[in-house]
């Protein structure tokens, strides 16, 4: 990550000042042909080498520190520093008091002075964002650390982590923010350790209150130990080296926690939702992590791709199983015919509960996997195999073991479509692998409460039993014909939206937009109910955006 740590201290004598400081150094790009390359012996020399150079230069500020009490000074100027070698990346983790470049120097003095004078949250503990295009961006977190010796027995400090891109400082606050704040609770509870044993030893609290003040001679009454460096408040010997090893740790899982991926235009809302899915998912891991105190587990972030693939084949579940399955939609139609395809798929743009109910896990978890690509991903809540019933709140795609029973109110109901899996009893072994195998091992029982007709629409299953039942066209080609008609819907439904929760319009010109957006006509009752149905599988950013550019247009109108 191009970033840079520093841990800061407001010294009583010397104002804000830089502690310690570690920074990434990564590798020269490689040339394409470069004649005499040195062997890989003379390679780790010539590193070596170059690691003692950084070390040279960052101790050439030594001349300046003449005015550094104990409590501002961290490595003496004789000390190399610290160096770490990332052996996968080649980058290398340098640590010293102050940065090596003069340039990086001035941008850390501005951040530690800031940090510890004006830019500070309420309580001044804890942790506050700032900083600018030319000087760079800040995450900053203030704390104290007692000191008997101290005024009001606590010392002021604070970590930084400076960087010139925002936008990924600003999402890998909750990253940040949790790992510092163990470092953090570390150095305090060692500290105030050695608090409470100097206290036990000599009260500073009743000495103080029985000796004459004086501003002038303040520091001197407490023995000349006026700043006391931070090895002697924690009584730790290798703090800096942990420091260094923790720093380093947090630069390289912060950098490689987050990757850049080139989006061909806008993400779609499929993508957004299952976005905002793998968030909630990762905070509530990372909130179960931090109420049993142990350590977050590495964090698996996936391409678009890759998690639309995972939601629609659920991790790979159904390839755990024996037995025949669904390969496409193409498939599940020639195996119930085209008359019992169609009145599933019309219940499931419809939003209606289908339940599957049968022994074999595989197959019904296969075709929920066919059904859910005819939904958007936010429109989709499945339970795939369950040995007892969930109400449709819960889930419009519902498994179930053949011996649960189906409640009442729920066969009785319209707003939902039984498909009942029964195994066609053979006299040995088989093993199925053709589409007629399928149909030889199971019968297929389609039942509902529903007494609408489904030959009329939605307009959109029309179009995809088009596709389905064209031998021309490809599996693969469908696919994509499906996400085509299914994005062409989704902005029908933003249209929708905008239109009628956002401006809140009223019946009238509500028809009259959806005569524009071709849903009126033949059809017309399935297509607005499909439209409103897929109305909740927008994503919480897009309507939180549209929401946002709605107010703001209003109050510049008010203005």
């Amino acid at each position: 990550m191009n970033a840079l740590v520093a841990l800061c201290h407001f010294c009583e004598l010397h104002g804000p000042r830089t502690l310690f400081c570690t920074e990434a150094l990564h590798p020269p790009s490689p040339t394409p042909s470069q004649a005499g390359a040195p062997i890989p012996g003379e390679r780790e020399r010539e590193s070596d080498r170059e690691g003692e150079g950084l070390t040279m230069r960052a101790n050439s500020s030594a001349t300046q520190r003449g005015d550094m009490c104990e409590g501002c000074r961290s490595l003496p100027a004789s000390h190399p520093g610290f160096v770490s070698v990332d052996n996968e990346t080649g980058i290398r983790f340098l640590s010293h008091q102050h940065p090596r470049q003069p340039q990086l120097f001035s941008v850390v003095r501005q951040a530690c002075v800031r940090s510890l004078s004006c830019e500070v949250c309420p309580g001044r503990e804890g942790p506050i964002f700032f900083g600018d295009e030319q000087h760079g961006f800040v995450f900053s977190h203030t704390f104290f650390i007692k000191d008997s010796l101290a005024r009001g027995f606590q010392r002021w400090y604070s970590i930084v982590m400076v960087a010139m891109d925002r936008i990924y400082l600003i999402n890998s606050w909750p990253f940040l923010l949790r790992h510092l704040r163990l470092t953090i609770q570390s150095l305090q509870s060692t500290a105030l350790k050695v608090f409470d044993s100097e206290q036990c030893v000599c009260p500073q609290r009743a000495v103080r209150m029985n000796s004459a003040f004086s501003p002038a001679v303040f520091p001197h009454q407490r023995s000349g130990n006026a700043a006391r460096s931070l090895p002697s408040l924690t009584q730790h010997s290798n703090l800096w080296a942990s420091l260094h090893s923790s720093f380093s740790w947090l630069l390289k899982a912060c950098g490689s926690r987050l990757t850049e991926k080139l989006l061909e235009g806008a993400p779609t809302e499929d993508t957004l939702v299952l976005i905002e899915r793998q968030t909630e998912q990762e905070e509530e891991i990372s909130c179960w992590e931090g109420a049993e105190g142990g350590m977050s587990r590495p964090e698996c972030h996936q391409s678009h791709s890759d998690l639309y693939s995972s939601f629609l084949f659920d991790e790979g579940k159904s390839e755990g199983y024996a037995g025949p399955k669904f390969r496409s939609l193409r498939h599940l139609r020639q195996v119930l015919g085209t008359t019992d395809f169609r009145q599933l798929a019309w219940h499931v743009l419809m939003g209606n509960q289908v339940i599957l109910r049968g022994a074999d896990p595989g197959l019904i978890q296969s075709a929920f996997t066919m059904l859910k690509s005819l939904l958007p991903v936010g429109c989709v809540r499945s339970v795939l195999y369950s040995s007892q019933y969930e109400e449709a709140y819960r889930c419009n795609f519902l498994g179930l073991s053949p011996d649960v029973p189906i409640p009442t109110h729920v066969s009785s109901s319209e707003f939902s479509v039984l498909v009942d899996v029964v195994n066609v009893p053979r006299g040995s072994v088989y093993s199925a692998s053709t589409d007629e195998d399928i149909m030889s091992l199971y019968q297929f029982s389609i039942s509902s409460a529903n007494s609408q007709p489904t030959d009329k629409g939605p307009t959109l299953l029309n179009k995809v039993e088009v596709a389905l039942s064209n031998d021309n066209l490809s599996v693969d080609v469908v696919s994509h014909c499906l996400l085509c008609l299914k994005e062409e819907w989704m902005n029908k439904v933003k249209v929708l939206f905008k239109f009628s929760k956002v401006d809140g319009r009223g019946k009238e010109d509500t028809q009259k937009v959806l005569a524009l957006l071709g849903v009126s006509g033949p059809g017309e009752e399935d297509n607005v109910r499909l439209l409103k149905f897929w109305m909740t599988g927008l994503s919480k950013t897009y309507k939180s955006h549209l929401m946002t550019a709605v107010r703001g247009g209003e109050r510049n109108l008010s203005q």
